[in-house]
C-alpha cells in the first residue's frame, strides 16, 4: 500500500468525505469569492443594503404568507389531500407549481407588471408580453403537475390491484 492510500482512510474519517469533494467545494468557494468581489466592486453599500433588506422582506413578510397559504390549503386539502387514499396525498402537487410561479413572478416582477420603461429601447424586445407568458408558464407548471398526479394515481390503483388476494367463490 502506497503512502496515499494509507492516508485516504484516516482522512475520510477527519473529513467525511474524499479529497475530490473537498476539492470541489474550495472551488466553489473561489468561485463565490471573485463573484462576490466583482458584485461588491461598485457601490457595495447599495448591494449589501438590498441583501440585508431582501432577507427582512423575506422573513417578514414571505415566510409568513407562505406558511398562512400553505396552511389554507392543508385545511382545504383536509384528510384526503395527505396521503390516506390510494395514490398518496394531493397538496405537493399544488405547492410545488404554486412555489415555481412565485419564484418567477418574483424574478421577472418589473417585467411582469410592465413597470420597465427602458426595456425595450435596451433590448428591442417588447416589453409587453411577459405578463401573458408567465401565465402560460403557471398554467404550464400546474398542468404538468396535473399530469404527475394522474400518473401517480394511475400506477398506486394498479399496484394495489396487483397485491389484492384473490377472491374464490
Amino acid at each position: 500500500m502506497t503512502g496515499l492510500a494509507r492516508r485516504l482512510p484516516v482522512f475520510r474519517r477527519w473529513y467525511g468525505e474524499g479529497p475530490l469533494q473537498l476539492l470541489v467545494l474550495l472551488a466553489s468557494f473561489a468561485l463565490t469569492g471573485y463573484a462576490g468581489m466583482r458584485l461588491l466592486d461598485g457601490d457595495w453599500l447599495l448591494v449589501a443594503v438590498w441583501f440585508v433588506g431582501a432577507a427582512l422582506v423575506h422573513d417578514l413578510l414571505f415566510v409568513p404568507a407562505y406558511a398562512l397559504a400553505d396552511r389554507a390549503l392543508r385545511a382545504v386539502a383536509g384528510r384526503r389531500g395527505r396521503g390516506e387514499r390510494v395514490g398518496g396525498g394531493w397538496i405537493n402537487f399544488v405547492r410545488v407549481p404554486a412555489f415555481l410561479s412565485g419564484l418567477l413572478l418574483l424574478v421577472w416582477f418589473p417585467l411582469v407588471a410592465g413597470q420597465v420603461e427602458r426595456y425595450e429601447s435596451a433590448t428591442g424586445l417588447p416589453a409587453g408580453v411577459f405578463l401573458a407568458r408567465w401565465l402560460a408558464v403557471t398554467a404550464l407548471l400546474f398542468a404538468g403537475a396535473a399530469l404527475c398526479r394522474v400518473v401517480q394515481t394511475r400506477r398506486a390503483r394498479r399496484s394495489a390491484r396487483k397485491e389484492r388476494p384473490e377472491v374464490v367463490h
